[in-house]
């Protein structure tokens, strides 16, 4: 039985993973910067390195997932993938984002090209934004007030769930599809005002879409407690989103896992 370590495994995508990689058969390692007190749940700070080896020795393979938002990415997962390496790691799975290949000095893409020169098996998953932000992620308290205010614009987005994306993860561990890369995305590109009335219809009450501005969203963003870089790097997701560069559909989802990934209606569903 195979051994997976996954890191940060307390937040939305970690905790589908764990779930999906325990119900494939896999021995999970679940390790966050507060492991919980339950079997197998371990300790692993990207920032503290005296973590890396007690939680990596003796795992087969690693799904690697970086902090949101994070400029200083590269930082903190570079010195993790050579801590697999040097443990004999056979295979990496890294949780990238959709588009960051158009940039070489994007964080993600950084740590991409680090990944596929470092001599371990990889798969690089590159989802596009999460349909759970709606029902347990940052956009989930605006979703329970009432009003969703993002700088959006009119831009398409094909939210994906962290469902397919763990199946995914499951489908690469199982098959060990080393030096491979997959796009994911959702059945469907939707904008904000179309995501709200899914929402609404979804939830039994009325959520309606307010477009703001950049500046506006990123100060709303700071006043609330995120940091003003990852405020910033936000901002730029969404300038993304505006200018049409998530409005894609791939059937990657499909060509893995054989079942055809969830729409937002059905996530809402399973969550409400």
């Amino acid at each position: 039985m195979k051994t997976i370590l996954v890191t940060g495994a307390s937040g939305n995508l970690g905790r589908a993973a764990v779930a999906a990689l325990k119900n494939a058969g896999f021995t999970v390692r679940a390790a966050s910067r507060h492991p919980q007190p339950v079997e197998n749940s371990v300790l692993f700070d990207y920032t503290d390195h005296t973590t890396h080896e007690a939680a990596i020795k003796g795992a087969n393979g690693v799904l690697l997932i970086a902090p949101p938002l994070d400029a200083d990415a590269p930082e903190k997962l570079i010195p993790a993938i050579d801590a697999c390496k040097f443990l004999d790691v056979r295979h990496i799975v890294f949780i990238s984002a959709l588009g960051v290949y158009a940039d070489e000095k994007s964080p993600l893409r950084i740590i991409e090209r680090h990944l596929m020169d470092c001599g371990v098996g990889y798969t690089i998953i590159r989802p596009n934004f999460f349909a759970e932000n709606f029902t347990t992620g940052f956009l989930a308290p605006m979703v329970a007030s009432g009003r969703i205010s993002v700088a959006a614009g009119d831009g398409r987005t094909s939210f994906i769930s962290t469902a397919d994306i763990a199946a995914v993860v499951t489908a690469a561990f199982t098959h060990g599809s080393h030096n491979r890369s997959h796009n994911l995305t959702g059945p469907a590109a939707l904008n904000y005002a179309e995501a709200a009335t899914i929402l609404s219809q979804g939830l039994g009450k009325t959520v309606e879409y307010q477009a703001i501005s950049e500046e506006e969203m990123v100060q709303g963003a700071i006043k609330n407690g995120l940091p003003a870089s990852a405020a910033q790097y936000m901002a730029l997701l969404y300038s993304g989103v505006r200018n049409g560069w998530f409005d894609i559909v791939t059937d990657d989802v499909q060509q893995v896992t054989g079942q055809a990934p969830r729409t937002l209606a059905e996530v809402i569903a399973r969550r409400s």
